[in-house]
C-alpha cells in the first residue's frame, strides 16, 4: 500500500470520526438541557419553544449521521474505488481532447455527486422542514429550483471551469497564478451581478413600502455612511418561515435585503437594530477582509495543487493510475475531493474569525441603535427560528459561524449597561 493511500485513510477516518463524535456530542448536549429554559432567556423564551428547537436541531444532527457516511463512501468510491478510472476510461472512448474530456470528467463527477445527495437534500426539506413548521416548498418549486440552480451552474460555473482546465494544460508551471487572478475576476463579477441578476431568478424583490420604517432605516443609513442602490422585501415565506435579513452586492450594486418574514414579527426598533449589525459588517470592512482572506487561501490552495499535480504518489495513492490521466482534470478533481478531510480540523479557527466578527458588529450596533433593541430581535429570532439555545461547546466551535446565544445575549447586555 503506497505511503500517501495510508495517510489519506487516516485523515479520512479521523475525520469522519471526529464529526460523528462531534454529532453525538452536540445531540447529548441539547437533549440534556432541553426541559430547562436557560436563565438569560427563562422570562424571554417558553419552554415549549425551547423544546421545539431541540428537537428542531436533534433531528438535523441526526441527519447529518447520514451526511457524513455519505460523503466518506462517495470519496472512497470514487478514488481507491476507482470510480474517477471509470470514468475517465468512459469519457476516452468518447472524447480525445484533453480539454474536452477534462470537461466532461469533472462534470459528470458533479452530477452524480450531486445526484446522490439530492435526497438527502429532499428529506431536509420535506420531513424535517416540514415537521417543524418551517417548510413552505412545494415539489414543484424544489425541482423548479434544482433546475434553475443546474442551468445557473452550467451558465457561470462552465465557462470558469473551461478557462481553469485551458490554464491547467496550456500555461506552463505557473497556471495556478493565472487561474487565481480568473477565478478573483470571476467571483467580483458574481458579487456585483448577484443582487439584481442572480438573486431575483429565485426570489422576488419588491421595494419597501412601510415609509416610516424606510425613513427610519434611509436615517441609519445616512449615520453609518452607507450608501444601497435600494432598499427591498424578499418573499422568503414563498419557501420557508425562516426570518433573515442582509446587504448584498458590491460597489454601487449594494442593496439592503429584509426577508417578509422578519418585517412580519420584529417592530421597527429591532429592525433598526438587527440592520444596524448587518452594517456594522459594512463599517468594519468584514466583507473585504473576508474576500481578501478567501482569495488569499485560494491562492496557496491552486499553489499546492500546481505542486501535487506534478507527482505520481499523489495519484497512485489515491487509486487513480497515472497511465489513467489524458488530462490535468483528475488532479483538479482529487484536490478538491480530498482536501477537505486534511483541513476539517483547522475549520474551528476559521469559525472563531468569523465569530470575532459578529461580536464586533454586536457592538458597533449597540452604538449605533439599541443593545436592548437588538436583544429583542435576537430573541424573537431564536424562537422563530428554532435555534438552539444550548449547543454543544465544541460543536458550535467547530460549526458555528455565529456566537452561541447565551454569550451573544450576555455581551450586549454587558453593552447595554455600559
Amino acid at each position: 500500500m503506497q505511503t500517501f493511500t495510508v495517510i489519506f485513510l487516516a485523515a479520512l477516518t479521523l475525520t469522519v470520526l471526529t464529526q460523528w463524535w462531534l454529532a453525538t456530542r452536540q445531540i447529548r448536549h441539547v437533549l440534556a438541557h432541553r426541559d430547562r429554559v436557560p436563565e438569560t432567556f427563562s422570562s424571554r423564551i417558553d419552554l415549549e419553544a425551547h423544546r421545539k428547537a431541540a428537537d428542531y436541531t436533534c433531528a438535523k444532527t441526526r441527519l447529518r449521521y447520514v451526511g457524513i457516511l455519505l460523503e466518506a463512501v462517495l470519496l472512497l468510491v470514487f478514488t481507491l474505488g476507482g470510480g474517477l478510472n471509470a470514468l475517465a476510461a468512459f469519457w476516452s472512448g468518447w472524447l480525445a481532447d484533453p480539454l474536452l474530456h477534462g470537461m466532461a470528467l469533472i462534470v459528470s463527477t458533479v452530477l452524480i455527486m450531486s445526484v446522490v445527495e439530492l435526497p438527502i437534500s429532499y428529506y431536509r426539506t420535506f420531513v424535517i422542514e416540514q415537521q417543524f413548521g418551517f417548510n413552505k416548498m412545494t415539489l414543484r418549486m424544489f425541482f423548479l429550483d434544482l433546475i434553475k440552480r443546474t442551468l445557473l451552474g452550467v451558465l457561470l460555473g462552465a465557462p470558469l471551469l473551461f478557462c481553469v482546465v485551458w490554464l491547467m494544460e496550456e500555461a506552463g508551471p505557473g497556471w495556478w497564478l493565472y487561474a487565481w487572478i480568473a477565478w478573483m475576476g470571476f467571483n467580483l463579477m458574481v458579487l456585483a451581478i448577484f443582487p439584481t441578476w442572480i438573486a431575483p431568478i429565485f426570489n422576488k424583490f419588491t421595494p419597501l413600502e412601510d415609509a416610516p420604517l424606510k425613513e427610519r432605516i434611509e436615517q441609519l443609513m445616512r449615520k453609518c455612511g452607507f450608501k444601497s442602490s435600494g432598499l427591498f422585501v424578499m418573499d422568503g415565506s414563498r419557501r420557508s418561515n425562516h426570518g433573515n435579513a442582509y446587504f448584498t452586492g458590491f460597489g454601487k450594486t449594494k442593496r439592503i435585503v429584509f426577508f417578509d418574514t422578519l418585517l412580519s414579527r420584529l417592530d421597527p426598533a429591532e429592525v433598526e437594530a438587527v440592520l444596524a449589525h448587518e452594517l456594522g459588517h459594512f463599517k468594519r470592512r468584514h466583507v473585504i477582509k473576508r474576500i481578501a482572506w478567501s482569495f488569499a487561501m485560494s491562492l496557496i490552495f491552486l499553489w499546492g495543487l500546481g505542486y501535487l499535480m506534478e507527482q505520481r504518489w499523489f495519484y497512485e495513492g489515491l487509486g487513480v493510475s497515472v497511465s489513467s490521466v489524458p488530462s490535468t482534470a483528475i488532479a483538479l478533481l482529487l484536490f478538491f475531493m480530498v482536501m477537505p478531510i486534511f483541513t476539517f480540523l483547522f475549520q474551528p479557527l476559521a469559525s472563531l474569525y468569523s465569530r470575532k466578527h459578529e461580536f464586533e458588529a454586536d457592538e458597533y450596533a449597540a452604538h449605533t441603535a439599541s443593545a436592548s433593541d437588538l436583544i429583542r430581535a435576537l430573541t424573537k429570532l431564536y424562537q422563530d427560528n428554532a435555534a438552539t439555545l444550548t449547543p454543544d461547546p465544541l460543536h458550535s466551535a467547530f460549526y458555528d459561524s455565529h456566537p452561541p446565544a447565551s454569550m451573544r445575549i450576555a455581551r450586549l447586555e454587558n453593552l447595554a449597561h455600559n
